[in-house]
């Protein structure tokens, strides 16, 4: 910078002359302007943009952390649903078999209870044909001894004398 103020120096006529006021005027406080623009960059670069660059590192650092967890736990969630499914294979097995078990041992009951029911019934049924035989020689006895007196009445009748 300084060279371009020499070079101007060195031409004599300094800065060009025109009949309108110049915008921008290049003196000593452009390096004013840079030195205060400098110290202030560092003091940005210190107080601000560092720190918001090491929250951001953090923060970048805590969501590969959350998502290297996250992963963790999904397999972790992985794992126990896989137990979890075999244990209830297992229960469903073990179910199955139990329940074959029980119906099986119902059966069973289920054929002594029938086996029961029908000697029961059988022996039911043979004493009511016993009691039944046993009427019906009964009335057998009672109706011939009552034909047979029917029958001596009615010769009697018929013959008109008494029959012996």
């Amino acid at each position: 910078m300084n060279q371009i103020f020499l070079m101007l120096a060195e031409t004599g006529s300094g800065a060009p002359q025109a009949h309108e006021q110049q915008l921008l005027d290049v003196d000593g406080t452009v390096l004013l302007q840079l030195g205060l623009f400098l110290v202030t960059m560092y003091v940005l670069t210190q107080l601000l943009w560092k720190p918001y660059l090491r929250i951001r590192a953090e923060r970048g650092a805590r969501v590969e952390g959350y998502k290297e967890e996250a992963k963790r736990l999904e397999a972790d969630a992985a794992a126990r649903f896989t137990k979890v499914e075999a244990e209830l294979a297992e229960a469903r097995k073990a179910g199955s078999f139990e329940r074959a078990r029980v119906r099986a041992a119902a059966q069973v009951r289920e054929q002594e209870i029938i086996a029961t029911a029908q000697s029961t019934a059988q022996k039911t049924l043979a004493e009511a044909r016993a009691r039944v035989e046993a009427a019906l020689t009964t009335e057998r006895q009672s109706l011939a001894a009552r034909a047979q007196t029917l029958g001596q009445k009615a010769a009697e009748r018929v013959l008109g004398r008494s029959i012996a």
